[in-house]
């Protein structure tokens, strides 16, 4: 392949779009949604129509059904994932740090990583009852692995001649660590966040599924016993918004903290 050809494949791998090119693509598809449901060749009892399910969205914050279960689920969320990135950022840390811990701590990490963690939920209930603390451990627990995971993977990546020029100039640990260590590693530390906030609403949806009166998944349960589908559409509406503002704000984030780096 000539030079000329390979600038031009590259050019279009590293070609940008705008980004009304994502708000073009998403009215097709939700225009298509639309006239399908119209037709009459989809029942919507089965799939409702875009604008019924934001008639029935736009009903739910109205009377406050919305509010009620989206403020439940933040805070199991929260608590959640704010315990277990904790635990999981200091588990990568020092076992990516010390060689004691890694021989301790990640052959524990990595054998307890398969398990489904909403199949623990009826144990967690049995030790921690049926309220918040259940649900917000299961939480904890699912985002605590892959946090853990990326941080050790990523300390674990630090290229060895950047930590021997601060040793060689006496750093500290604590200097190493900040200065050195977590820069370096906070690509694959963010990545981690990425997966553990998906992780997050999937187990929050599950746990409300099957313990909670109140919230997202709850109220996403309930319209489907009573087989109410917009008002079942308009609660996974609320979850992928939930998904799409994590997402936003890991990214404004991740800019603010490795500005060098672009994903």
């Amino acid at each position: 392949m000539k030079s000329y050809e390979v600038q031009d494949n590259m050019r279009r791998w590293r070609r940008r779009y705008p980004a009304y090119v994502s708000l073009i693509a998403l009215f097709c598809v939700l225009a298509l949604w639309e006239a399908v449901c119209r037709s009459g060749a989809v029942s919507p009892l089965f799939l409702p129509a875009p604008t019924a399910i934001l008639a029935a969205l736009v009903d739910m914050i109205a009377d406050g059904e919305i509010g009620d279960s989206l403020a439940a689920s933040l805070f199991r969320i929260a608590a959640g994932f704010a315990a277990g990135a904790a635990a999981g950022l200091i588990t990568g840390l020092v076992a990516g740090t010390s060689s004691l811990a890694d021989r301790a701590a990640m052959p524990i990490v990595n054998a307890l990583y398969p398990i489904p963690k909403i199949a623990l939920l009826p144990l967690f209930i049995l030790w921690l009852g049926i309220g918040e603390l259940s649900k917000v451990t299961i939480i904890a627990m699912g985002v605590f692995f892959p946090i853990a995971m990326n941080t050790y993977s990523g300390v674990k990546n630090v290229d060895p001649l950047l930590i021997r020029v601060a040793v060689s100039f006496r750093a500290g640990w604590l200097f190493t660590m900040r200065h050195v260590v977590l820069p370096y590693a906070l690509p694959m530390i963010f990545a981690g966040f990425r997966i553990a906030a998906g992780t997050a609403l999937l187990l929050l949806v599950a746990a409300e599924m099957i313990a909670a009166d109140k919230g997202i998944g709850a109220l996403i349960l309930h319209y489907g016993d009573l087989m109410i589908t917009d008002r079942l559409m308009a609660g996974v509406i609320v979850l992928s918004l939930l998904g799409l503002l994590f997402h936003l704000f890991l990214t404004v984030l991740e800019k603010r903290l490795i500005p060098w780096h672009r994903p």
